[in-house]
């Protein structure tokens, strides 16, 4: 039996939210939890230890790269790993989330039949 990886998915946009969730739980490897905004995430973060963070860039309050300077700051959520979920791709935007200390960028809007596809990708990658 593969081992169920731990997803949280931080989005101010509930429909957004709602597909993201519903795409990645048609695999049934991935075991998802969302928030609607950064703090939220730092205290699900905190609780829960998920093996992979999907971060929206660009929310109110504390955005996506403050939440993972935030994350990266406590020493029990440092080590995980985030993938900013942006629509901002440019090779310039993506290079500066790398930067920060994303193991990745998703573009919006994203495929949600490819998505937990992808994510499975990242995964493999924080495993190896």
């Amino acid at each position: 039996m593969l081992k169920t990886a731990r997803i949280l998915y931080v989005d101010d946009e509930p429909d957004i939210r709602e597909i993201a969730s519903m795409s990645l739980e048609l695999d049934p490897q991935l075991d998802v939890r969302t928030c609607s905004c950064g703090q939220e995430a730092l205290e699900a973060a905190r609780a829960w230890q998920p093996d992979l963070i999907l971060l929206d860039a660009m929310m109110p309050g504390m955005d996506g790269p403050q939440t993972l300077a935030a994350l990266k700051e406590k020493a029990d959520t440092s080590g995980i790993s985030v993938v900013f979920i942006t629509a901002r791709t440019q090779t310039s935007e993506v290079e500066h989330f790398i930067s920060l200390g994303a193991i990745g960028v998703i573009a919006k809007p994203f495929d949600p039949m490819s998505l937990a596809g992808v994510v499975q990708q990242y995964l493999q990658n924080v495993d190896a």
